[in-house]
């Protein structure tokens, strides 16, 4: 007769048990333990990656952007604004276009187009103007969080029309609340960074997120600081205007009278501009925005992938005030003198290189843009 082994598989069932809670207690143990790692360099990197670069920022915030122009019968007024959706809707201060009977643009790159009111308060100094043709173009992220006293930011415009100046500083205050020809400002914050003629209407970026936090407005005669509307505080009523704007039942400038209200000498200020726009591009290594400057003919003689390759290995470069002059056939020309700091391909260790040259651009009106059609190095 077998004997009975119920009591060892008795014993060996509660030792599996066991065994099994055990594992899992350790398990426990070593999942809601805190991993320290004692290396500064690992703690530095993971510091640094919260941070983005300053330049790249200010960079890419350019390409949103806009110098707004309202004309009338007696004045030009110069403002700033930014796109804010795919919709070609900029945001600026009321009190850049509330006497102009025609509205025009100029974006980053120096086109220019018409534009028209979608809203416009009478009390609190906002407005949206709409551009149709830069529709789905690429915009900033605007900020749902307030500000604080002692944060970092970028104040985006252009001052006195010298297109896409940043000025920077910090929120120094919080929920001011001032009256300002006929405008009320309710909690605005006040900023180091200096706000002058052309800054209004601009964006106010936090440093740390890249976001636009506010809407450049006020600033002070002696330059020491300005006011900021907290984007919080506006988003609600631009956001209606924008929904309920229909573009047929809007009011456009015509382009033929902006055509002619553009003289050779907004050209040569465009044209250094531009010029300096390019060589920014391609020192951040954006080659697509400074392919895009480039003319009709000269993209189809040169095409993206090879206009890349010219200047890839570029790691860092210096330029100096370009020089323009009208040509006789309205064409712009523009040399510039640049420093370029590149690898040295034929090296096996890649050692830098630095070498001087001296650029000359052409530039001409193509489609009513102005547009780079030849690019020399006059020190080849």
């Amino acid at each position: 007769m077998k004997q009975r082994r119920y009591p060892a598989i008795l014993i060996s069932i509660v030792i599996l048990l066991i065994g099994m809670f055990i594992l899992f207690k350790m398990y426990s143990d070593w999942k809601n333990t805190e991993l320290t790692v004692n290396q500064p360099f690992v703690n530095h990197i993971a510091e640094n990656s919260k941070n983005l670069d300053l330049k790249s920022i200010i960079h890419e915030a350019e390409k949103s952007v806009i110098q707004i122009e309202g004309h009338n019968e007696y004045s030009t007024i110069t403002g700033s604004g930014f796109l804010y959706n795919d919709k070609g809707d900029i945001i600026t201060n009321a009190h850049v276009i509330q006497d102009a009977d025609a509205i025009y643009v100029r974006t980053s790159n120096a086109r220019f187009y018409p534009a028209a009111v979608v809203g416009m308060s009478d009390d609190t100094d906002i407005a949206v103007i709409r551009v149709p043709q830069l529709a789905n173009r690429e915009h900033l992220s605007l900020s749902n969080d307030l500000a604080e006293i002692g944060d970092e930011v970028i104040a985006l415009g252009s001052p006195h029309g010298f297109q896409n100046t940043a000025t920077l500083g910090i929120i120094s205050g919080t929920e001011r609340d001032l009256d300002v020809d006929g405008f009320h400002y309710a909690n605005a914050y006040q900023i180091s960074a200096p706000i002058t003629h052309g800054n209004s209407g601009g964006p106010l970026i936090k440093r740390e997120t890249g976001e636009i936090i506010g809407i450049n407005s006020v600033g002070m005669d002696d330059g020491m600081f300005g006011f900021s509307i907290p984007i919080n505080e506006v988003i609600d009523i631009v956001k209606e205007w924008s929904n309920e704007a229909v573009n047929e039942d809007l009011k456009f400038a015509s382009i033929t009278d902006i055509v002619n209200n553009i003289n050779m000498e907004q050209g040569v200020q465009d044209a250094n501009y531009l010029i300096e726009y390019f060589w920014d591009s391609i020192g951040i290594r954006d080659y697509i925005s400074a392919y895009s400057l480039l003319g009709s003919s000269l993209q189809q003689s040169t095409s993206y992938a090879d206009f890349r390759n010219q200047y890839i290995h570029i790691i860092d470069l210096r330029i100096t005030d370009p020089e323009s002059e009208v040509l006789d056939n309205n064409q712009i020309k523009t040399t510039i003198e640049v420093d370029v700091i590149e690898r040295d391909s034929n090296q096996d260790d890649e050692k830098e290189q630095t070498t001087s040259h001296q650029f000359e651009f052409i530039f001409a009106y193509e489609n009513d843009q102005l547009k780079i059609i030849k690019i020399t190095d006059s020190s080849d």
